[in-house]
Parts: C-alpha cells; sequence; structure tokens
C-alpha cells in the first residue's frame, strides 16, 4: 500500500506518540505458530517483550483508520514501543462528533446531562473505533482523521480505577522477565549436568526473589488502590432541571453535571470550577503545599464555559484559581442562600489532575541514564566472551572424542557461567542501602532510581523565598505616595493616623486569608502585612449568611483603641469604621497581582484594592498618580535585598453593584487605579544558605537562583548568600518583543555592585577582557520568555553564565530547567512545592522542602526546611552511584573469574563440583556483595564527579588490568601445580592419582562421575576463591565518595570469615599463600594506579588515544571553550543585540549587535 502520511497523538504533549495502523495478517500468523513450536515457545516469549516485532511479524500495514492493531512509540528519547487492539462501540447519531461543543454547551446551560440532549437527537447508530492505553480512550474522530482523547462524547464512569492485578497474574508477569527465563534455562541445564543442589539453591533463591517482588509489587497496587478509592466513590448533590437536586453516586458524574458542594467540606472526586460561591481548599495532595487557598468563582460563568466566547473560553491553566481539583480537600465554603456553592464538572476519571498524577505512578517513565545503558553494552559484552568460551568449548570436546550430550551441556554451562544471575539483586542493594541512608537523615524518595542521577548532578536551582530566605517575611516600614510624590518612609502602620487612610485599607483587606478554627491562615506574606495592621478579622457564620439574599461578605475592622476618640465612645453602639470583601481577584503569578473590591459600611460606591510587583501596579496605575522618583526609590529598596509590594485604589462607579461585581472581569476593574505606595518586606536569609552555597561551590557544583520576586531583590540576594562573589559582574539582559514592525531587542546594562570601589570598578572595566570567566547574566521572566521565542541560539550562551533568573512564572522554571538540560547539565531543582511543581518534576533531582514526608510532586521530600539537604542528597548519590560501579565491576569479574577457572578446567576435561560452585555463589559472592554496599557517603562534598557511565577509559582499564592479573595468576597456578613433585598426572571419570601424603586425601578409589577430584581443580578452586575476596576489597573504594572498607564492619568482618573458611589446606597453604598475596598486591597497585588516571590521568588516556584536540562530550564545556575565544562575549554594556528578521521557525535566532 501507499505509505500513509505519518499521524501523532498526544501532540505537543508529555506522551505524545507517533501512531501506525495494522491488520491481522493470516499466514503470517500461521509462520509464527510454526516458529513458536519450533523453538519450544521461545519465539513467543521474544514477541512477548518486543512488542513491535510481535505487530509486524503478524499484521500487514495498513491506513490508521482501517487498523485493526495500532502500533506507537513515544517520540521522546526512550523510543518505547506500545500495541493496543482497536475495538468498536456503536454511538447515536449519523455523526456523533458534529456540533458537539453546541451541544455540551446548551446541556451545561439548562442543567442537563449531555448525554440526555444526544441520546435524544440519534437518528441512527454510527460505528466508532477507539482503543485504550495506559487508562485512557482514544478515539477515531474522521474529521482530524485521527485517534484523539474525545472525553466530551464518550465520558465513562468517574473513576480512578486502579485494578490490583490477582497474584497469578502478576506471578505470570514476573516469571516472564528475561531474567527469570535465564534462571529457568539455568537451572534445567544444571539439572541435566546433575548438579542438583546448585539448582535446588537457585530456584529456591529465585522463589525467594519472586515471592518478594510479588510481595512488594502486590502492596504497592493495594495502597494505591486504597489511597485512590478511599475518597473517590461519595455521595453527591447534583442540579438537575428546574432546579431539582438530586443525590447520586459520584461514579456517575460526567462533564457539564452542576454539583453542589456541601457546607461541611467535601474530597472532590472530579474536576469542578465553581460558578457561585466560594471554597477554602487544602490543596497539599496536589501542590505539597500546606496553606489553605481560597477558590473564588468563575467570573461571568454564564459564558466563560462557552466554546464560541472566543477569550473567555474555560481553561484549567489560566483559571486555576477557580477550579476544585480531584483529591483535594474543601475545608469551608461560602455560600448563597438560595444557590449554594455550586461547580460545573469539568473533567472526570483518569482525566482529572490525581487521575492524571496516578497515571504516572502507574505508568512511569523510565529513568534515562548513562549508567544503565552502558550496563546492557557491558552484559552484551559478557555474552560475547560466553560466546567464545562456546565455540572453545565444542571444538575442545570434539577433538577429544566427547559424547554429544556432554558438548551441548558443558557449552552451554559456559553462558551460564558468564552472565551473572545475582547482577539484578546486587544492583538494587545498593540503592536501597542509600535510600535507608537518607530516611534517617530526613530525606524521602519516591523514585529511588534517581539516587544514582544525583551523583552526578553540577547545576541546582533554588527558589528564593521560603527556600533560600525564611519563610515568614518580616514588614519593615511603609513608604506611602499621595498626589504623585512620596512621603518619607514609616516604619509602623499600625497608629490613630493613617487608620482610616486608603493605604490601610488595601492592607487590611487584599488578602486570601480566612479564618480555619477560629485562627487565621492563608498565605504568609498576607497574614504578615495583616497582622502589621492589628485590625480584626471577621468572618459571617452559617447561620447568619442564611439569613442573606448573597452572600455574606468577610469584614474586617480596626481595633477601639485605634480609632478617634469621638468615634470610639460610639463604637459598642454600632460599628462605625468596618469594610466588607464583596468580592476577591486571587493572586497569579503569571499576572503578578491580586485585586479584592471591597465596600466601606454606609458607602453607596465600593472601592477596588490592589497589590502586587511594583512594575505591575504602576503600569495599571494613572501616571499623574506615580511618583517620578518611583524607579530610584524602587531601585534603592531592591538593592539592599528587600522585598517590595506595590499598593494601589480605585473608586468605583456607581452604577456597579454587588451582583454586577460578581461577574465582572477583573481586567475592568484593574485600570486607572491611584497609586498609593509601598510595603517594603524584609526577607532574611535562613542560617544555613551561605555555608551550603559555598560547599556547591568548592564542589564545582554551579547555582542558579529561580525566583517570583524583583531581580535587583534577587540579585542582592545572591550577593549576600554568595551565589555571586562580591568581585564578579553581573550583566543584565533586558529583552523587548518585536513591535511596530521592528525586530525583538536585547539591551545589556551592568547591575551596580555595591562592593566595589569607584576605583575598583575602573580597574574592573580595563581588566574585563582578561576576566571574562567572572560574570553572571541575570533576566526577568518577560526577557527569559521573549529570548526563548526570538533568540534561540543566544539561550544557551545565556543558561551557560545564567545565574539570577526573576519573575518568573511556574511554567518558565519549567522551561529554564529544560534549557539547561539541554547543554547537558544534570540539573537539580530545591524549591518549597507550591510553584516550582512542573520544575521540580522535570528536574534530574527535585527536592522539595516540604512539611509532608512525601509529595507527589518531587522525587525527593526533605523535612529539614533548609537547603542543607541538596549536598546530603549529592554525597548519598555519589556513595549509591559509586557503590553501583563497584558492584558491577566485582560481578562482571566474579562472571569472568568464574569463566576463566571452568575454561581452563575444560582444557582437562574437568569442571567445578556442585558444592564448589555452591560455596562461590552462596557464601561468598552473596555475603560479599550485600555487605560491601553498605560503605556510607563520604563526610564532604569534593570538586571531583564520579564517571557516569561504565563505558570510560578508566573504568574499563580498572575491569580488564583486573581480569588480565586473575588470568595470570590462575594458568600460573594452573601450570605450577603440574610441575610439582607429589603431582600425578590425572586422566577424566576415574581418578587415581598415587603418589604421596597429600594425594592420600584426595586419591582414595571411587568414582568421580564429574571429574572434578584432581589437583588442578582444588587449586583453581581456593586460588579463585581468593580472587574474589581480592577484587572486592580493591574495587570497595573509599575516599573521596565513600567512607573507606575498614569503616564498613559487616563487610571487613565477611571478609575475614571467607578467609578462614576458605584458607584449608594445611600442606600447601604457604606455597598457595604467597601466591594469593601476590595476587592482591598487584591488584591494590594496579587499582590505585587507576585511581591516579582516574583523578589526572584522562589527559594521559586523551593523548593516548589520539584525542588531544576532541571537543567535549558535555555540550556546555564545548560551548564554554567556544566563548572562551570570542572577542564580543560577553556583550558590552550599553549594547543592543537586534533579530535581524522577524521571528519565524527558520532565522529566528539570527542576530545583531549594534551600540545603543
Amino acid at each position: 500500500m501507499e505509505k500513509e502520511e505519518l499521524k501523532i497523538v498526544n501532540k505537543g504533549l508529555e506522551d505524545e506518540m507517533e501512531i501506525s495502523g495494522y491488520r491481522l495478517c493470516r499466514w503470517k500468523l500461521a509462520l509464527v505458530g510454526i516458529g513458536v513450536l519450533c523453538t519450544g515457545g521461545f519465539l513467543l516469549l521474544l514477541l512477548y517483550w518486543l512488542p513491535e516485532w510481535c505487530v509486524k511479524g503478524t499484521c500487514t500495514r495498513t491506513s490508521v483508520r482501517d487498523a485493526q492493531v495500532v502500533l506507537l512509540q513515544s517520540t521522546d528519547e526512550f523510543k518505547r514501543w506500545f500495541l493496543a487492539k482497536v475495538r468498536v462501540i456503536l454511538a447515536p447519531g449519523r455523526n456523533p462528533f458534529d456540533n458537539l461543543d453546541s451541544q455540551t454547551t446548551l446541556t451545561v446551560a439548562n442543567g442537563h446531562g449531555p448525554s440526555g440532549g444526544l441520546i435524544r437527537k440519534a437518528q441512527d447508530l454510527q460505528v466508532i473505533r477507539y482503543f485504550t492505553l495506559h487508562s485512557t480512550k482514544y478515539f477515531w474522530n474522521d474529521t482530524i482523521q485521527n485517534f484523539e482523547v474525545f472525553m466530551k462524547l464518550f465520558f465513562g464512569v468517574n473513576e480512578i480505577a486502579v485494578k490490583v492485578p490477582s497474584v497469578f497474574k502478576l506471578l505470570i508477569k514476573e516469571v516472564l522477565n528475561p531474567f527469570y527465563i535465564f534462571q529457568l534455562f539455568s537451572v534445567i541445564l544444571w539439572s541435566a549436568d546433575e548438579y542438583y543442589y546448585y539448582a535446588v539453591a537457585i530456584v529456591f533463591m529465585s522463589l525467594i526473589s519472586i515471592a518478594t517482588s510479588l510481595y512488594t509489587i502486590k502492596k504497592q497496587y493495594i495502597m494505591l488502590h486504597d489511597m485512590v478509592a478511599a475518597h473517590s466513590i461519595v455521595r453527591v448533590s447534583v442540579c438537575r432541571a428546574n432546579n431539582e437536586i438530586e443525590e447520586t453516586m459520584s461514579t456517575d458524574l460526567v462533564p457539564g453535571d452542576v454539583m453542589i458542594i456541601p457546607t461541611n467540606g467535601i474530597i472532590m472526586p472530579c474536576d469542578a470550577v465553581l460558578i457561585s460561591g466560594t471554597c477554602i481548599v487544602n490543596e497539599s495532595m496536589l501542590t505539597g503545599e500546606s496553606v489553605p487557598v481560597t477558590k473564588t468563582n468563575l467570573p461571568d460563568p454564564g459564558h466563560s464555559v462557552k466554546r464560541e466566547a472566543g477569550d473567555s473560553t474555560y481553561s484549567t491553566e489560566e483559571h486555576k484559581r477557580h477550579t476544585l481539583f480531584c483529591g483535594t480537600s474543601v475545608i469551608q465554603t461560602r455560600f448563597y442562600s438560595g444557590e449554594q456553592v455550586k461547580a460545573v464538572v469539568v473533567r472526570t476519571g483518569f482525566s482529572t489532575a490525581k487521575g492524571q498524577l496516578v497515571r504516572s505512578i502507574l505508568y512511569p517513565k523510565p529513568t534515562d541514564f548513562k549508567l544503565y545503558r552502558d550496563a546492557y553494552l557491558f552484559l552484551l559484552c559478557l555474552v560475547g566472551v560466553a560466546g567464545i568460551g562456546f565455540v572453545y568449548s565444542i571444538v575442545l570436546s570434539i577433538i577429544n572424542h566427547v559424547p554429544a550430550k556432554t558438548i551441548i551441556i558443558e557449552s552451554l554451562d559456559i553462558i551460564t557461567i558468564t552472565v551473572p544471575p545475582a547482577l539484578p539483586a546486587a544492583m538494587t542493594a545498593g540503592i536501597v542501602y542509600a535510600q535507608r541512608r537518607l530516611k534517617r537523615i530526613g530525606i524521602f524518595c519516591i523514585s529511588p532510581q534517581r539516587i544514582n542521577i544525583c551523583g552526578q548532578i553540577n547545576l541546582v536551582c533554588f527558589d528564593k523565598t521560603g527556600t533560600l530566605t525564611e519563610d515568614g517575611l518580616d514588614l519593615w516600614g511603609i513608604h506611602r505616595a499621595e498626589k504623585g510624590s512620596f512621603y518619607l518612609s514609616e516604619e509602623k502602620v499600625c497608629k490613630e493616623p493613617l487608620v482610616k487612610s486608603q493605604f490601610v485599607a488595601c492592607m487590611a483587606t487584599c488578602h486570601s486569608l480566612t479564618k480555619i478554627e477560629g485562627e487565621l491562615s492563608g498565605d504568609p506574606l498576607d497574614l504578615k502585612m495583616f497582622e502589621a495592621t492589628g485590625w480584626i478579622l471577621e468572618e459571617a457564620t452559617e447561620e447568619e449568611t442564611s439569613l442573606h439574599d448573597h452572600i455574606m461578605p468577610t469584614v474586617v475592622r480596626p481595633p477601639k483603641q485605634l480609632l478617634p476618640k469621638s468615634e470610639e465612645e460610639l463604637y459598642d453602639l454600632s460599628s462605625s469604621y468596618e469594610i466588607g470583601i464583596v468580592r476577591q481577584f486571587p493572586f497569579s503569578s503569571a499576572l503578578q497581582r491580586m485585586t479584592v473590591v471591597a465596600r466601606l459600611l454606609g458607602e453607596k460606591r465600593m472601592d477596588a484594592y490592589l497589590k502586587g510587583a511594583p512594575e505591575v501596579v504602576t503600569s495599571l496605575c494613572r501616571k499623574e498618580t506615580v511618583p517620578d522618583d518611583f524607579s530610584e526609590v524602587l531601585e534603592n529598596y531592591t538593592k539592599q535585598g528587600f522585598r517590595v509590594i506595590a499598593l494601589a485604589h480605585r473608586r468605583l462607579e456607581s452604577k456597579l453593584t454587588w451582583h454586577k461585581v460578581q461577574n465582572i472581569n477583573r481586567d475592568v476593574i484593574e485600570t486607572n487605579m491611584e497609586f498609593l505606595g509601598l510595603i517594603v518586606m524584609q526577607n532574611k536569609l535562613k542560617a544555613e544558605t551561605p555555608g551550603v552555597l559555598e560547599d556547591l561551590r568548592r564542589a564545582n557544583i554551579r547555582t542558579v537562583m529561580v525566583t517570583g520576586d524583583n531581580m535587583l531583590t534577587a540579585i542582592s540576594v545572591a550577593r549576600d548568600c554568595g551565589m555571586i562573589l562580591p568581585e564578579e559582574r553581573v550583566i543584565i539582559a533586558d529583552a523587548f518583543p518585536p513591535r511596530d514592525g521592528q525586530a525583538a531587542t536585547i539591551n545589556w546594562r551592568y547591575a551596580d555592585n555595591p562592593f566595589l570601589s569607584p576605583f575598583c570598578k575602573l580597574v574592573t572595566d580595563l581588566l574585563e577582557p582578561r576576566v571574562q570567566q567572572q560574570y553572571h547574566f541575570a533576566m526577568n521572566g518577560k526577557s527569559f520568555a521573549v529570548i526563548t521565542e526570538h533568540f534561540q541560539d543566544l539561550l544557551q550562551k545565556l543558561v551557560l553564565h545564567g545565574t539570577v533568573f526573576a519573575r518568573m512564572a511556574p511554567e518558565q522554571k519549567t522551561e529554564l530547567v529544560e534549557a539547561l538540560q539541554s547543554v547537558d547539565y544534570f540539573v537539580g531543582m530545591c524549591g518549597d512545592g507550591a510553584n516550582d511543581c512542573g520544575a521540580l518534576k522535570r528536574a534530574h533531582s527535585g527536592i522539595s522542602l516540604s512539611e509532608l514526608e512525601a509529595s507527589v510532586a518531587s522525587p525527593f521530600t526533605s523535612k529539614t526546611p533548609n537547603i542543607s539537604c541538596v549536598p546530603s542528597l549529592i554525597r548519598e548519590g555519589r556513595a549509591a552511584l559509586v557503590t553501583s560501579f563497584c558492584v558491577f565491576k566485582f560481578m562482571a569479574l566474579y562472571s569472568i573469574i568464574q569463566y576463566i577457572s571452568v575454561t581452563l578446567l575444560y582444557s582437562i576435561l574437568s569442571n567445578l563440583g556442585d558444592f564448589q560452585f555452591l560455596f562461590i555463589d552462596i557464601a561468598i559472592i552473596l555475603v560479599i556483595v550485600f555487605t560491601m554496599s553498605l560503605n556510607p557517603a563520604w563526610k564532604e562534598l569534593v570538586a571531583q564527579r564520579p564517571p557516569s557511565g561504565l563505558i570510560s577509559g578508566p573504568l574499563l582499564f580498572s575491569v580488564l588490568t583486573q581480569i588480565l592479573i586473575c588470568l595470570a595468576f590462575q594458568t600460573f597456578s594452573f601450570l605450577w601445580v603440574k610441575r610439582q613433585s607429589w603431582y600425578d598426572t590425572w586422566t577424566p571419570i576415574l581418578d587415581e592419582t598415587k603418589g604421596n601424603s597429600f594425594s592420600e586425601v584426595y586419591n582414595e578409589t571411587e568414582d568421580d562421575d564429574h571429574n572434578i577430584r584432581n589437583y588442578e581443580n582444588t587449586t583453581l578452586f581456593f586460588i579463585s576463591s581468593f580472587q574474589y575476596l581480592i577484587v572486592a576489597i580493591v574495587f570497595s573504594k573509599g575516599k573521596p565518595f565513600r567512607q573507606p572498607t575498614y569503616s564498613n564492619c559487616k563487610c571487613s568482618f565477611a571478609s575475614y570469615c571467607m578467609y578462614v573458611i576458605v584458607c584449608v589446606p594445611f600442606h600447601w597453604r604457604m606455597m598457595m599463600l604467597f601466591i594469593m598475596l601476590a595476587n592482591a598486591a598487584v591488584s591494590a597497585l594496579v587499582e590505585v594506579s587507576y585511581s591516579g588516571v582516574d583523578l589526572r590521568g584522562s589527559r594521559c588516556l586523551s593523548w593516548l588515544c589520539c584525542r588531544r584536540n576532541k571537543t567535549p562530550k558535555a555540550r556546555y564545556m564545548h560551548l564554554a571553550q567556544e566563548l572562551r575565544v570570542d572577542p564580543d562575549w560577553p556583550p558590552k554594556p550599553t549594547t543592543t543585540t537586534e533579530a535581524k528578521t522577524p521571528p519565524s521557525p527558520k532565522n529566528s535566532s539570527s542576530h545583531s549587535l549594534s551600540s545603543s
């Protein structure tokens, strides 16, 4: 067939996939069936492990529209394959997708469920094709000629169904793992060779491993099921036609239903948008932030849910302050007497925020790390070595006329020896121990595989407020303005002359505080600001609310002692001065502001109060009300590291009634404001911050600040905490988007350095070309957005030295992490879990400083509320990574040592015995593997980083040299024993050696079916047993990433016990001991020299491999090399970088420099 155009599902989303259509082919199915019979079922296993082979081997390509089976491949770096069977259902209507939006809108407006309207319009039935993948249904849409998630038509049951598989299903899935299939093959082979004891031991270990794995997996499924099901199915009230209230189960909810939020709160069973009333919600399940948030009703709900409403179309991200997310807890509601708090269901089941979270847990992305990729390559190398031994064994056996059965068994036995069956368990042990050590210091991990990745972190992004600085802000003072000029700054707000000022009224009303069980609760900044006024906040009770036609407002009023004396006398008779908060527009990170509409008691007109970022607030104020020296005053405060918030006020028109205000858009309110002044907050550094950042700097780990605060404040804090050193320059990049036909531009300027004298500044300017490395870039979120869109080639250069990113929206923080990762940084992100969720998830290692024990927003959660957890996590990551290398190298050497022993013995048609294999694998290998992983992390961070992969010069040098040493000493011992005076030549099948006192121990005439009773066997067994101990010790490195081996008491004791047990033969102990000591000395000497190579010798290795001029592998290193010789970088102050042409995908990165 003609090749169909490539189709994409979930385009632009995280789970974007390419899709291809296939139809079942009978003759291919017949051939596969024959192949399965001929291979004894192995082909079936292969098709089970490789879904793309399964589809292509049993089906023929067809269009996606006519497909019976679809094959999907993820477009990310993992390129995973999935197959799904296409099914059909009968749907009402000739084309159920036609006019779906308008149908849904009508049903929402009338309060009916959308399915009813569709069924009434049904003329006939239409066949709809769909497939299910990862708990999501994809339906074929003829309009776009592709499958898509079309939840508006087929809602299904509102349930996040986490099915707990039966033990039998889990057992089958676990047993079909390639590792256990290989073990099954090995056990059958050993049983055929009558190695019953060893086979039984391996079966016993495998059963324990399978049982443990099944128990863990089953337990995780049950825990997830219980967590999801605990509050998923509840009874809810739904508003139907004619305002009839119907009790129903939450599983029957569909998008468009109007549910009533009960006054006593509820765990939300779906995502719903508020259309009336307000709610206090605890969203810690989603964000890790324990502070309750206020959710207000959607502005003008009659239009916002309509698709045809253009800009007012409902968006979950844009309207998240009005959305109640599934799984979050509604603590309090405030409602109308006639119409209680209502919310329209917008998403159900796995489409909800909680459903997507559960899907990410059920179907996690694989961890992409060079170590794991290299591990597979290394195993392939071992398989190659096994292949050589396999051929060698066959040839040798044929030459010696060995029976065919013996040839097959012994040749296949070589493969089972070379590929270590205990490798997965051994690799997991180090991570498990690291996870336990992290838990002891208060760091909880929900993604253990990321611990190893932490060992490679070379850049950490920090949020500022609550992470580098204290959570709480102290009010330093206020700076009021009136009629376009500033007053002198004042320290106290709580005083009589200011009690009736608009400035204090704004501080007392413009917040989202609420009372929960009699205590004020809300954002810490709001709390500190309100407490500074000394005012009292009162909320209406449920009884008071029910007596009024509209929602009773929150009321704030000053205490009696602040009122003028003339009014204080009347205070007990009537509250002469109190303000009711009529409407809230909650703080938005994207808008960087918050607004409230309030009314003073007795006044007819309402007032709007606004607070937010100074730059944003002044842009919404009338120019004549903003002081001329505003920029200078603001800059003075921000340079000192203060957090500055601007206030504004506007008297609203009398035509704006209470009902109109409830449905008005905030843009109508937030205009023509009057500037009131500045609130100056002091945000102190946490005591631990400077020391931790200094430790990271000494370890050559870059630190970056990503904050929503003002840029100059952020730069000041960066200097105070040591992120930017006193002598280093800060270059601010101010980017402006295209306008009036002109291209986008970037203006470069230096931030003033308060630590440098004028003379030092002059010297620094003159020496600028020589100190290019000593500079940092700073920019705000708007500039970052412009640079990302119009200056793509500059973006990577900027993030290479970018240190301060201010006024960053949550999604911009995620984009920054991705930009840093694009130049091959291993990025850590440390935040408080509130606005950093996306960045915490995207980073290689996200650390949330939440008070919760575990946060779903981040792989790691620290109970310690400061950044001291960051170096601890990196140290443990490095220790775990080095342990993984040690264990992998040890397991590889264990296989090769045993491979050498068996290969040498095969040359005389002998082999190791059943109990010898048992002793090596159980008594030596397992004991050493599970104790050598116990070395704790080194006590301090060092500048050196461990290698990220196994395929590196120093590591390969270490492994190969140890293999050669072991080979040399085993070969020497094998040949040396034959030259002894007491040695008698051994012949297979029957041991009849005679001659001296030593041989009398082994020379009794008895059957030797396995050909193991000979001097060569004994010699190689003892030499190899000590070689296992030697390589375990030399590979167990200590400083600079782990504590020394002698500090690991369990491993040292195990090694000593193995020495005592192994060193048995008295007659030739001394000679064997000298060989083993020589082996140990050579191995240790080579490994020590390898450490030197690892520290200093990468240059030598590069020279040996003729790679002196090769560019570094990491992109950021390559960029740094280029910029070091670029005379035009960094940009000079007072210059402008301009995009040459209007932005387009092909040439948006073109730019030029010009003097401004």
